[in-house]
């Protein structure tokens, strides 16, 4: 079964105490996290991320699922420490070369949090393959980072096919996320490849019965 990490990003400051309070009803399995600079990609998510996240410290002890869409990686991880995420992913392509990889994945794991890399649709396994072995979940974007509400990529699907092969012939212990364009509309296509955990946003928020979406997700 697929686990359901919730994203926030659609979802209004005004509104937030009333649907991070129906996620945790509907039993989501992570609140997602999705903050953005302003430099790596165009949106700017800071303030907003901020406040979903004091929210949920207020009112949920459901995990939270931290991704990290910004340059300067190192400021956002020590930022998001503070508040005991489950898991800090950060863009692979934030970072200048395999040794600042390396440097972010032991830091955020020397601070007691699971850590994960997160690739855009263009980027090539073979590049992170090397890392495996040190992270507990790979995210697949299925869409470029950045917007809300974007139409899943069909190639990126076949991308995850790939890497949980790797995965199982090399007897690895990584989760695989996909991000992106996930809706009930899809959802069968994303489990049968392999995906253990499904982020989705617009396909739960923008529906009536978060329950009811979650367990259809989730079947």
């Amino acid at each position: 079964m697929v686990e359901i990490s919730t994203s926030l990003l659609s979802v209004e400051k005004e509104k937030s105490v009333k649907v991070i309070y129906d996620l945790e009803v509907a039993h989501t399995d992570y609140y997602h996290i999705d903050v953005m600079d302003g430099e790596f990609v165009e949106n700017d998510t800071r303030e907003l991320m901020r406040a979903h996240v004091d929210v949920i410290k207020q009112i949920s002890n459901i995990p939270i699922d931290v991704h990290l869409m910004v340059q300067n990686v190192k400021e956002y991880v020590d930022e998001y420490l503070d508040i005991m995420p489950n898991i800090i992913t950060f863009q692979y392509e934030a970072l200048n070369s395999k040794e600042e990889v390396r440097e972010i994945i032991d830091y955020i794991k020397k601070n007691n949090v699971k850590v994960g890399i997160a690739i855009k649709p263009g980027t090539n396994l073979d590049e992170i393959y090397e890392f495996l072995q040190y992270i507990h979940m790979l995210l697949i974007m299925t869409v470029e980072p950045g917007k809300g509400g974007q139409a899943l990529i069909p190639e990126t699907l076949d991308k995850v096919k790939t890497l949980k092969n790797y995965i199982n012939e090399n007897d690895l212990e990584v989760d695989i996320e996909a991000d992106g364009g996930i809706k009930l509309e899809n959802i069968k296509d994303v489990k049968e490849v392999g995906v253990d955990i499904a982020v989705v946003g617009t396909g739960i928020i923008k529906t009536e019965d978060y329950k009811e979406t979650i367990k259809r997700l989730k079947e």
